[in-house]
């Protein structure tokens, strides 16, 4: 029987299909005995979402707009009011403007690069000061990220700046939070098929690169990245924080090409 997850409750936020990263986390999660709840934003994804939480016993569906502060309050209020507590959450939240994830960085615009780092990165930060609150017993707070953070990516772009500012947010974060037995971590996958991946330029190409490359010879999965998930959220990782959990068949020790691809 599942026992890693049981009695355990956690937000997970960002599941726009089932081939979303953040969905092979709830399913990991729920598989071991976890309890969920979700957010989307709007009425077309909240239809989306809508089944793959029942598929996992969830009817807790929250219509959260990251950027509207209002929304937020809202949407936790209406958590607190369900439950009380919460044990973990899971942020995969990112946006950038698809036309600037396509040619040169020094052409992104100002307006682009603010609304990038507001919802790729301290939509983390605010939802974790709301999050917080509701664990009174400690939690994890788990969010993604990518290598494009440290190493350039053809056409990654801003998302690379606004993913390096994430990852710098979970050490303080970690810091801040860690007397009050809350862990912050963030995992980082390789390349994946999933819509936001779709949305990068070159995306295609990116991905078969690295599965040529990796050591292990292919991408990461949704499963593995979920079992890393269960990880961080569970007693497992109860040491485990301010910490960037890679999981992506080991592509990032790399320093060039496997020899054959050369």
């Amino acid at each position: 029987m599942p026992e890693l997850m049981k009695g355990r409750r956690g937000l997970v936020m960002g599941v726009a299909n089932e081939r979303s990263i953040a969905w092979g986390i709830a399913k990991a999660l729920h598989a071991e005995g976890a309890e969920l709840a979700f957010t989307h934003q709007g009425e077309a994804f909240g239809k989306r979402v809508a089944p793959l939480a029942a598929s996992v016993g969830s009817d807790i569906l929250l219509d959260v707009d990251v950027s509207d502060d209002a929304s937020l309050d809202a949407g936790f209020a209406a958590l607190a009011a369900r439950w009380g507590r919460m044990d973990f959450l899971i942020h995969a939240i990112a946006y950038s403007d698809k036309a600037e994830l396509t040619g040169r960085f020094v052409n992104t615009t100002r307006g682009n690069f603010k609304h990038s780092l507001d919802i790729s990165c301290y939509s983390f930060i605010d939802v974790s000061r709301r999050a917080a609150e509701l664990m009174q017993g400690g939690g994890s707070l788990v969010t993604l990220t990518y290598g494009g953070s440290n190493r350039v990516t053809p056409f990654y772009n801003v998302m690379g700046v606004a993913k390096a500012a994430l990852e710098a947010s979970v050490r303080y974060l970690a810091n801040d939070l860690g007397p009050q037995g809350i862990r912050v971590n963030a995992i980082s996958p390789g390349p994946m098929k999933t819509l936001a991946g779709a949305a990068i330029g070159g995306a295609r190409k990116t991905y078969r690169h690295t599965e040529a490359n990796a050591p292990l010879r292919h991408n990461a999965t949704l499963e593995a990245v979920g079992g890393a998930a269960v990880f961080l959220c569970s007693d497992h990782g109860a040491c485990t924080t301010g910490d960037i959990i890679m999981v992506d068949s080991g592509y990032h020790i790399l320093g060039m090409p496997q020899s054959d691809n050369i």
